[in-house]
């Protein structure tokens, strides 16, 4: 084992995420991702997935079991351009999500997450927007054998996961090893957002890639650490990353 394990974690993931360079590219992901042959699993690499990654085997290989990885936020960026790389579009799940909704229009999906009131608000807000046959809602505190015995009665198409960093990843790796063909989204807080318990920030400090700020002063006490400490630490370990790589 080499002295600093994360910098190889971290290569290993640089290296599969997915760039999509355009929205012709994001188009022709949708069209891919909307007709799995096998148990596909999504998954969406930001700074906190990082530092996560940075301090967890267990949790990475979760996360580097999965089919397609997407860069999501400001900080990868800040990393793909320092290892001279194109990062391509902001993929975040928050905005690609929904349109993977549209393209399952009709069919049969199941959200595992959040709470009520929300985890039943963002059915009926899909089921009205995106016409999509929601065939099971269920909260994310359950063990991991709830949602694998869910997964195998009902046959869901399309899985989204709403149970935040790392469970989701780990509850992920679990359905793709057991369960039919179907897409797997690691969906983070899209449930709570579809649900109306998380605003988005506005259109224009998203453009700027703060909207991180926005929503940390809505929840200050539950993302102080992912933002006011995890932040800082990533951007270290990205200015040390290059000097100590293998």
């Amino acid at each position: 084992m080499d002295s600093l394990p994360w910098q190889q974690r971290w290569r290993a993931l640089v290296d599969k995420l997915r760039v999509v360079g355009d929205p012709e590219d994001e188009q022709r992901l949708i069209e891919f991702l909307s007709k799995p042959k096998a148990p596909t699993v999504l998954g969406f690499v930001n700074a906190h997935a990082m530092n996560l990654v940075a301090g967890s085997r267990d949790y990475y290989n979760a996360l580097a079991a999965a089919d397609v990885l997407l860069r999501d936020g400001s900080g990868m960026t800040i990393l793909f351009r320092r290892l001279g790389l194109t990062p391509g579009l902001n993929m975040n799940g928050t905005d690609f999500i929904p349109k993977l909704l549209a393209a399952y229009k009709g069919r049969r999906v199941a959200f595992w997450g959040t709470e009520e009131p929300f985890l039943m608000s963002a059915v009926q807000c899909s089921e009205t927007m995106f016409a999509v046959n929601v065939v099971s809602a269920e909260h994310g505190f359950a063990e991991v054998e709830h949602y694998l015995d869910l997964a195998q009665q009902l046959q869901p198409e399309l899985i989204v996961l709403g149970m935040g960093m790392p469970k989701q990843e780990v509850v992920a790796a679990r359905l793709a090893v057991s369960g039919a063909p179907c897409l797997i989204v690691c969906g983070g807080a899209i449930l709570d957002f579809l649900g109306g318990k998380v605003t988005r920030a506005p259109q224009w400090l998203r453009r700027l890639g703060c909207e991180w700020v926005f929503r940390l002063l809505r929840e200050p006490k539950r993302l102080f650490q992912r933002y006011i400490l995890g932040n800082p630490i990533f951007l270290f370990r990205t200015l040390i990353y290059l000097d100590k790589s293998v």
